[in-house]
């Protein structure tokens, strides 16, 4: 017996192309009902918009088996039978190894993407012409327990203050969660480790402005209830949802870019794949002109550089990164009080 599937028709750069789901009415959110078919209409209707935030570059696409409650797992080598419109390119992970990785650069590769179940788009700040080189600053602005997202909010404002200072001009997204994510669109003239650098710098400068707030402190234990600046976020092979991508929460919500101007007036739960396409038609893209005037991270990595000479070094790595030069001893606190 044939298994139940649908055509999706889906425009872009090259026309329209059809492209198969398979399972349509398999229910993605249990909780609101929403099914695959659902999810790759949404992804149809936000092609563009998201093809120009995710696309050319090294995505990661973050698939379930079943559903959001069900085991998932990270796919980023492309798959056997995938269209020949979709691509890849070789990038290096800090082991040092190189491998290709998928790049999507249409809407209908996207909308393939979901057929294979994935549900969250992961992409590099980082373009396929140069892999090593981001050309945007990320900063994660993640609420610890005891805060939500109306405190991420005054912290981003902040931050955008600091960013200018340094001659970067900042863009903000939810994280479709309780966080916030800023951008800053960078010339690509400096690698993972400079860049990461420079988003230290900036986490410490708001962290001087807003202490009872905001914390860069990486292990738990230290961060009270504050915001805390995720720097992690920032080195090579680790990323956060893209704009536009939906995000595997009960309530279907989205990672969404908003306006400066109306970041004190909404809330996460606003933007769902069920409005975030009605939103993109009346108001438009506020990223569309992200990338029109890229600025430099040299600012930011004068203020690294005085930092270090007042004593304020590298800061811990993910758990699974080779040992840096310079980094702190990866021991929690506690547990290195306890061994002294």
């Amino acid at each position: 017996m044939a298994s139940e599937q649908t055509i999706l028709k889906v425009d872009g750069p090259h026309g329209e192309r059809e492209m198969r789901i398979s399972s349509p009415s398999r229910v993605m959110w249990p909780e609101l009902g929403l099914t695959k078919l659902d999810l790759a209409r949404y992804i149809a209707e936000v092609g563009e918009a998201f093809i120009a935030a995710n696309g050319d570059r090294p995505v990661a696409l973050q698939r379930f088996k079943e559903n959001i409650d069900g085991e998932q797992f990270f796919s980023k080598n492309p798959p056997k039978g995938a269209p020949e419109f979709v691509r890849a390119v070789p990038v290096i992970y800090p082991s040092a190894r190189s491998h290709p990785q998928l790049v999507l650069d249409e809407p209908a590769a996207a909308v393939w993407a979901v057929q294979m179940n994935t549900i969250v788009f992961h992409p590099w700040p980082s373009r396929t012409a140069n892999t090593d080189n981001p050309d945007q600053l990320r900063i994660d602005l993640d609420p610890q327990p005891g805060t939500d997202f109306d405190d991420a909010v005054p912290a981003a404002l902040e931050l955008r203050k600091v960013l200018a200072e340094a001659g970067l001009e900042a863009f903000i997204k939810t994280s479709g969660n309780r966080g916030l994510h800023v951008y800053a669109p960078i010339k690509p003239t400096h690698e993972f480790l400079d860049v990461r650098h420079a988003v230290i710098a900036a986490a410490r400068e708001l962290e001087r402005r807003m202490p009872d707030k905001v914390t860069t402190a990486w292990w738990k234990e230290e961060r009270g209830s504050k915001v805390f600046v995720d720097f992690n976020q920032a080195n090579r092979d680790r990323t956060i949802a893209g704009a536009y991508s939906p995000r595997a929460l009960p309530k279907a919500t989205v990672s969404c870019p908003v306006t400066w101007e109306e970041l004190e007036h909404i809330k996460p739960s606003d933007f769902t794949i069920a409005t975030v396409p009605g939103r993109l038609q009346e108001t438009g893209d506020p990223w569309a002109r992200m990338h029109s005037s890229p600025g430099s991270v040299d600012e930011l990595l004068g203020w690294w550089e005085r930092d270090c000479a007042a004593g304020l070094g590298e800061l811990p790595f993910p758990p699974d990164y080779p040992k840096m030069p310079g980094e702190p001893p990866r021991v929690q606190p506690s547990r290195a009080r306890k061994k002294e």
